[in-house]
């Protein structure tokens, strides 16, 4: 029987991953439009926010740069914190690797697309060809709109409103959480997503934005840490 991990993927499920995928990107492209309109009125140059979205492309940093500059602090206490925020990408460029398995040139390529949404669509595949097309579509789409939408926002300013007034914010969230669904399917999974959650919302008050995020994935690397040693000690006992 062939490994489902290793099997090479039909037509209509590569077909039903970029659907999927350019779906999420459209949800979450859009949304730079906020922040093109967020960094130009904060005092950034149309060119600044546009390489910005170009060079650093994570919306959580890019919000909390743009916060803190806007705020009056300075330009390194922007970057320091924007950096903080970026830390979860390493965490699923350790998860990613092994999956997608790119080596050379390739590698060093699509890290720049590695962010919370073509994580998501990756890690829910069941095949390493299938867990590229998400990766791959997904980030791609993201990042051509997310910088059109920037550009879009950085031009037309307040004339074009808030975004989250066309309710973009939730179907990005929408969108991430009916891509992690499927891994609820067991109990371990969904204690562990209910303690996450908890303690992001109750670190909301009192952090920058963002922050719950990486506080959340913590928590959740720790719970599943301490779940693996535990099940590791328990198959030793049985032995």
């Amino acid at each position: 029987m062939a490994d489902p991990a290793t099997s090479e993927p039909t037509a209509p499920e590569r077909r039903a991953v970029v659907r999927d995928s350019l779906g999420v990107g459209i949800a979450t492209g859009l949304y730079g439009v906020s922040f093109g309109a967020v960094s130009v009125a904060a005092g950034l140059s149309l060119l600044q926010t546009c390489v910005l979205s170009l060079v650093m492309f994570t919306g959580a940093s890019q919000f909390a740069f743009v916060g803190v500059v806007a705020a009056g602090g300075a330009p390194l206490s922007g970057a320091l914190t924007a950096l903080m925020l970026g830390t979860r990408n390493t965490l699923y460029g350790l998860k990613l690797s092994p999956l997608l398995g790119f080596t050379g040139w390739r590698r060093t390529a699509i890290a720049h697309l590695v962010i919370d949404e073509s994580t998501a669509m990756a890690v829910t595949r069941d095949s390493r060809a299938l867990a590229r097309a998400g990766f791959v579509s997904t980030g791609l789409a993201v990042f051509v709109l997310w910088n059109l939408s920037t550009l879009v926002g950085g031009i037309a300013g307040n004339l074009i409103g808030d975004p989250r007034d066309y309710g973009l914010d939730a179907a990005v969230g929408g969108a991430f959480l009916a891509l992690l669904w499927p891994r609820l399917d067991d109990p371990r999974n969904r204690l562990i997503a209910v303690c996450a959650a908890a303690v992001a919302l109750g670190v909301v008050p009192v952090t920058a934005a963002g922050v719950p995020v990486l506080v959340a994935g913590g928590v959740a690397l720790l719970a599943g840490a301490l779940t693996v040693k535990a099940g590791d000690r328990t198959r030793r006992s049985g032995r």
